[in-house]
C-alpha cells in the first residue's frame, strides 16, 4: 500500500529526489564509484555542492552580498553556534514555542538574552505581536515555523538590528525578502531534503560583527566560508539529495509555485477542521500555520483520538500524531506531499466522523 507521509521531519521527498539518489548512491556520473565513494575534493562532487549552493541562491533570489553554506549538526548546533560567534553584549530572542526555547537556552550560555515576547502564556498558539525590537541587541532572533504548535510567521519582519531566522520548516514554501535578514538556517530535512545537513544563508557583512572570545576554528562560519563547507568531509549523499530536492522545486516553477500549493494543502485541511463537528484546530487562525496543521478532537471525542489514528493508519495515512505538548493530531503538508493525500485524510476525517457522531 502506498503511504501518504504526514511526518513532521523527516519529510516525504519527492519520487524523483528518491530515484536519482539512489542511482548516485549505486554509481555517480558513470565514475565507477558511488556518491559515498568519491573524493569530497573531486571534481564530481565539487560539482553537486556548487550547483546546490547556486540553486538556493537562485529559487530564493539571494542578493548580492550573501554566502551559502551546508553543515552538519542540524539547527541545534547553529542554536550555540550563532550567539558563540555573534553576541557580545546582549541579544533579542522572540519565543515561539520548543525550538525557540531550545536557541534561547543555548543562547544564554554566551551572554545576555532579552526575550521580547512569548506566547507560552497560551500554550504556543499564536505568535506575539507589538514587541519592540531593541536598538542595541546585537542580532534578534526568530523561528518562522512552530512545527510542534502550528503557527507560522508568513511575512519578514523589519528589523533595526541585524534579523536572523531558523526556517527549518518553512523554507522554500514561500517567496522570502533575503535582504531583510543576516542569517537565515535551517535542518533540511522538512522542505529541502533528507536529514543531516543544515543550510545557512549568511550575509558576509555579519563576519564583522564576530565576538571577541575564543572560538574553535570548526564553529567559526569564516572558516566554513573560506573552505566552501569543505573545511571538513560534508555529508555528501545528503548534499546531493538536497541538490535534487532543488532540482525538483526549480522544476515545479520554483517558490512561487510551492507557495500556491501550499497554500491549496492547507486551506482544505482547515476548511475540514473548521467544519467539522468532531476536530478543533489549536492554533488562532491569523497565525495557522501551511506546514504543520495542528487539531484534536473535541472533549466529548477525546478517547477516540487512538482509534482515527488506526483508522487513517489502515488507509496508508501515517504520521499524523500529534506532538505529546499538544497531544491530537498534526498534518505536516511539506512541499513534497501531494494535494491528494491531503484531500485522502479530509476525507477519512468525514467519514470518521459520519460514523461516530449522530
Amino acid at each position: 500500500m502506498k503511504k501518504h507521509i504526514f511526518n513532521p521531519g523527516p519529510c516525504k521527498l519527492p519520487e524523483p529526489v528518491l530515484e536519482n539518489t539512489a542511482n548516485a548512491v549505486r554509481e555517480l556520473n558513470q565514475s565507477g564509484m558511488s556518491v559515498m565513494e568519491v573524493s569530497h575534493r573531486g571534481k564530481d562532487f565539487e560539482a553537486v555542492m556548487e550547483d546546490a549552493m547556486s540553486l538556493l541562491k537562485e529559487l530564493l533570489d539571494v542578493p548580492r552580498g550573501y554566502s551559502v553554506l551546508f553543515l552538519g549538526g542540524g539547527a541545534s548546533l547553529q542554536f550555540a553556534m550563532i550567539p558563540m560567534n555573534f553576541l557580545k553584549t546582549k541579544a533579542a530572542y522572540l519565543h515561539t514555542g520548543t525550538w525557540a526555547g531550545n536557541a534561547i537556552r543555548e543562547a544564554k550560555v554566551f551572554g545576555q538574552v532579552d526575550v521580547l515576547a512569548s506566547s507560552e502564556d497560551k500554550n504556543f498558539t499564536y505568535v506575539p505581536k507589538g514587541y519592540r525590537i531593541p536598538e542595541d541587541a546585537d542580532y534578534f532572533h526568530i523561528t518562522t515555523n512552530n512545527t510542534i504548535f502550528g503557527t507560522e510567521m508568513l511575512t519578514d519582519p523589519d528589523s533595526p538590528v541585524p534579523l536572523i531566522a531558523d526556517m527549518s520548516s518553512d523554507i522554500l514554501s514561500r517567496p522570502v525578502d533575503v535582504s531583510k535578514y543576516a542569517m537565515i538556517y535551517g535542518g533540511a530535512q522538512k522542505n529541502m531534503g533528507p536529514a543531516g545537513v543544515t543550510f545557512i544563508i549568511i550575509w558576509d557583512e555579519l563576519l564583522e560583527k564576530v565576538a571577541d572570545r575564543p572560538i574553535p576554528r570548526i564553529l567559526k562560519y569564516e572558516t566554513h566560508l573560506s573552505k566552501g563547507s569543505m573545511f571538513n568531509t560534508p555529508p555528501v549523499v545528503n548534499v546531493y539529495a538536497v541538490r535534487e530536492t532543488l532540482l525538483w522545486v526549480k522544476n515545479m516553477g520554483g517558490v512561487k509555485e510551492m507557495e500556491k500549493l501550499a497554500k491549496a494543502r492547507a486551506d482544505l485541511l482547515y476548511k475540514t477542521i473548521d467544519e467539522s463537528r468532531m476536530f478543533v484546530g489549536t492554533a488562532v487562525q491569523e497565525d495557522r500555520s501551511r506546514m504543520n496543521i495542528c487539531f484534536v478532537m473535541k472533549p466529548e471525542y477525546k478517547e477516540l483520538e487512538p482509534d482515527f489514528i488506526s483508522y487513517a493508519a489502515a488507509k496508508g495515512i501515517v504520521g499524523i500524531k500529534g506532538h505529546r505538548s499538544v497531544g491530537g493530531f498534526r498534518a505536516s503538508c511539506y512541499n513534497a506531499l501531494e494535494l491528494q493525500s491531503v484531500k485522502l485524510l479530509a476525507d477519512t476525517m468525514k467519514e470518521y466522523e459520519a460514523n461516530k457522531v449522530k
